[in-house]
């Protein structure tokens, strides 16, 4: 079976959702930290930090997803996990509480993303770190009615520049995943220490 499956055997089955499991594992790895996901929409990574951290606030700018998750996550008896309405650029979040700021796959859709980093840094705590998923810069224009994106990703240059303009740190950019398929849109991690 291996023999034949070699090459596309992680990407086509995963016994038990494999993958799924293999972020719990990941995040056993994780110390009891205070979260921010900034542009949580219904809070699915949001939950997932809450179940290892000791509390996680999901900002969102739409009501109906904020609702969403908030409901969701009473339901799974998330109780250090708290949903709040507003701005990647403004966050509902008071100055240096979080040791850990996350925007997975949101920066694309603030009006000013160097802003919302600037927003970002405010919200951390002396030692803490900024964690950003996102699309790298692409020619995709559809994404802007299909996803409501006001950006088409980012180039690694302008994420770096952004970064140390909201003095964050030992900047680290890597490309972590492409698609197979087209429109083939690439995904970039970018860490910042505070």
């Amino acid at each position: 079976y291996f023999n034949q499956v070699v090459g596309r055997f992680d990407r086509s089955y995963g016994p038990g959702r494999s993958w799924q499991a293999f972020g719990h594992l990941l995040l056993r790895m994780l110390p009891a930290i205070d979260v921010a996901d900034l542009g949580s929409g219904e809070g699915l990574l949001a939950e997932l930090l809450a179940r290892r951290c000791r509390t996680v606030i999901a900002v969102d700018n739409s009501e109906k997803m904020v609702q969403f998750g908030a409901k969701k996550a009473r339901l799974n008896g998330l109780t250090n996990l708290e949903f709040r309405q507003g701005d990647l650029q403004n966050p509902p979040i008071e100055a240096a509480s979080v040791d850990l700021v996350i925007l997975s796959q949101a920066l694309h859709h603030a009006e000013d993303p160097s802003k919302a980093l600037l927003a970002a840094a405010k919200i951390l705590r002396p030692g803490g770190r900024v964690m950003i998923l996102d699309l790298v810069k692409h020619r995709f224009v559809q994404a802007r009615e299909l996803y409501g994106d006001r950006w088409l990703g980012f180039a690694e240059s302008d994420l770096h520049r952004w970064l140390e303009a909201a003095h964050f740190s030992g900047i680290e950019i890597t490309k972590v995943a492409r698609e197979e398929q087209e429109p083939c849109l690439e995904t970039l991690l970018a860490v910042g220490n505070k």
